[in-house]
């Protein structure tokens, strides 16, 4: 018998022990379910991740693709001898143009895939198991009130060998503090950036999608705006070790959180950021954003940062 959700107005909080493969296989019915994958430069781990989902989840899933978003080394090749079904961002749709962000992966996979239940977990995973993937997924077949599932877990962060609990920066830093601000009925969503959920496909496809890192924040926001928080579930996973990125890459993370964040605190600037560029509404954002840092040498490096957002899937047919 699967958890039921408690008559409470918080997410809805279980652990991946609660969801095993033997009891979501006989709640799957005929629910079609697709794993995907995006995948940037991630030739050391991305084999592995695809065989260790087919090896034990593949009578639960469906679909198993990974999408590249523009590597250049061999984690496409390595994906697909693996068994993962491959497409890269650059041929999937080229003519409504090309990014390299996981955000525009994630909206790229839903031209190639059919599933009623996506889940989404990250190609760098060094410490993690299918319970994963049956943690993200089981609420969703257990309950139909629930369309969008995150998991969370201690992060493993190794810095020179020491290696402690205090991953997770920019969901520490940055998103964690804004929802306190902003959403506090979502304070207690555990990690708000976990690359590791899944969603109704006919709930992803009514979205609009951020191209790069904001996707995890926007689609928590819309699907509270638009459902309540009756509509999400939390599960815990366990504990999460994968590649971490540096501090200045984390900033440019940051920007891209904030921005599909703030875009979010009132209703219409979803819309207005989606309509063309010559509308006056003044509080659409911009599309591009230059982020400064200044170096050893006391120069400034200007990285430029993606800031824009893909129409709703449904939109496009």
């Amino acid at each position: 018998m699967s958890p039921s959700k408690p008559d409470v107005s918080d997410p809805w909080i279980s652990s991946a022990t609660d969801w095993p493969l033997d009891l979501l296989l006989e709640l799957k019915g005929a629910t079609r379910i697709a794993v995907v994958i995006p995948a940037r430069n991630e030739e050391r781990t991305i084999g592995g991740v695809v065989r260790l989902i087919l090896d034990e989840l593949n009578t639960l899933v469906d679909e198993v693709v990974v999408m590249d978003s523009l590597s250049t080394d061999q984690s496409a090749i390595i994906a697909a001898e693996a068994g993962a079904r491959v497409y890269s961002v650059g041929e999937v749709r080229p003519d409504l143009g090309i990014r390299a962000g996981k955000g525009e992966a994630l909206w790229k996979s839903q031209f190639v895939t059919n599933a009623d239940v996506t889940a989404f977990i990250d190609a760098d995973l060094t410490e993690w198991g299918p319970h994963f993937l049956r943690g993200v997924i089981g609420p969703l077949l257990a309950d139909p009130q629930v369309q969008l599932c995150r998991g969370f877990y201690d992060r493993i962060l190794d810095v020179d060998g020491l290696v402690t609990l205090e991953g997770g920066r920019v969901t520490e830093l940055v998103a964690r503090p804004w929802l306190a601000l902003f959403r506090p009925e979502l304070s207690e969503m555990v990690q708000p950036l976990a690359g590791e959920w899944a969603i109704r496909g006919s709930m992803l496809s009514s979205l609009s999608i951020p191209t790069g890192y904001g996707v995890e924040i926007s689609t928590l926001l819309d699907v509270h705006a638009r459902f309540g928080v009756r509509a999400i579930a939390q599960v815990d996973l366990g504990r999460r070790a994968h590649r971490h990125q540096n501090i200045h890459d984390l900033g440019a993370m940051a920007v891209e959180v904030l921005s599909a964040a703030d875009r979010r605190r009132s209703p219409t600037r979803v819309t207005a950021n989606l309509q063309s560029a010559d509308h006056t509404n003044e509080e659409v954002l911009p599309a591009e954003v230059l982020l400064r840092s200044m170096d050893e040498d006391r120069q400034w490096a200007v990285r430029t940062i993606l800031t824009d957002e893909r129409p709703p899937f449904d939109n496009m047919h």
